[in-house]
């Protein structure tokens, strides 16, 4: 595989911070450029970040001295240096879709972290081992903005990352009803409980657009591509209720599932053993070896014991047992600041660098 050089843009959020952690060392991409507000613009990523690295690993010494560029202004320049870009910026939708059309309009590939384009009907939301189907529709994205090689792809939102893969290699015995209720992690919203006391010993049940998301955005994983965009499937129905706990890292999801023709659990367990997909079949860089691990005992998994497993990249799933409103229901848990956001993001880079979409 030939070395990609890669921008982050935004560089300096918790999310930023997690994709320069986790390129440090990445044996096919190399980061070259970073960008991030007005403010940072022209300081060093150390000076630009100050007091403000939020996360156990130290910034990558190779980074640090790298001069932080204006992540709107810097368009042209930073498009010219790099083959494509991680996105992670804290903006309004309306100017992250624009910048990341930007981006795109000047042939520089954006993996986004962002919301703002999950739903618009040529971009693919993809998680890797589910939908990889779905990259196709690029094409006819590229011909709507016009480009050769410059495209959006997004990953999902991270409340979903934990659920969705349990429930996918299930949807073939007519999965038509889910209930998730996800418990998150205060990472999601960027922050830990030095800049976010207020969450110590405590519990807030609402987290603004979540359960939207966590409803609406399994349905386009699941989708098909019809013509020129991807159509949501219409079943199941899904509900959820999602809420912040006082956790550094690790979303939870305590989830409920009906079909039309209701599996054993053994066959259950036996679709969460063999669950794999074209990353596991590639052997990409940050895929994890085995994609769903299922735990016997009744008090597993928890967060924090399991929420690194496979460097954070695997889905934790126990308690699979018969319910009285549903057929079944079971616990989930997903890193979501890895698997649930730079770390998918990165691997959904591998899988389309390895396909060749970045050439």
């Amino acid at each position: 595989m030939k070395n990609y050089k890669v921008g982050i843009i935004g560089a300096t959020g918790m999310v930023g911070q997690r994709f320069a952690v986790l390129l440090e060392n990445h044996p096919w991409f190399t980061v070259t450029a970073l960008a991030a507000s007005p403010r940072s613009a022209g300081k060093t990523y150390r000076e630009a970040v100050g007091g403000r690295w939020l996360l156990d690993k130290p910034m990558p010494k190779d980074m640090e001295n790298i001069v932080v560029m204006d992540a709107t202004a810097d368009i042209e320049k930073i498009s010219s240096e790099v083959d494509f870009v991680f996105c992670a910026v804290d903006m309004k939708k309306d100017e992250i879709k624009a910048l990341e059309e930007a981006y795109a309009k000047h042939e520089c590939p954006v993996m986004s972290n962002n919301s703002a384009h999950r739903f618009t009907d040529d971009v693919p939301m993809i998680i890797p081992e589910i939908n990889p189907r779905h990259m196709e529709i690029v094409q006819a994205q590229k011909r709507r903005l016009g480009t050769k090689r410059g495209f959006i792809s997004v990953k999902s939102n991270c409340s979903i990352q934990s659920y969705v893969p349990a429930l996918s290699p299930l949807r073939k015995y007519g999965l038509n009803k889910v209930l998730a209720c996800t418990y998150q992690a205060i990472s999601g919203a960027g922050k830990n409980f030095e800049t976010w006391p207020e969450m110590v010993d405590n519990l807030i049940p609402f987290i603004g657009g979540e359960e939207e998301k966590s409803e609406q955005e399994p349905l386009k994983v699941w989708g098909n591509i019809e013509g020129d965009r991807i159509v949501k499937v219409t079943r199941p129905s899904i509900t959820t209720q999602c809420l912040r706990v006082p956790v550094t890292d690790g979303h939870f999801a305590a989830v409920f599932a009906s079909f039309d023709n209701k599996p054993s659990k053994e066959e259950i367990l036996q679709c969460w053993k063999e669950f794999k997909g074209e990353p596991q079949d590639l052997r990409l860089p940050s895929a994890p070896g085995q994609f769903i691990h299922y735990f016997e005992e009744d008090n597993m998994p928890q967060t924090k014991l399991h929420r690194n497993l496979e460097n954070g990249m695997a889905v934790s799933v126990g308690r699979l047992r018969e319910d009285t409103q549903y057929d079944y229901k079971f616990v989930c848990l997903s890193h979501n600041t890895l698997r649930g956001a730079a770390g998918g993001a990165v691997l959904m880079a591998e899988l389309y660098a390895a396909k060749g979409y970045f050439d």
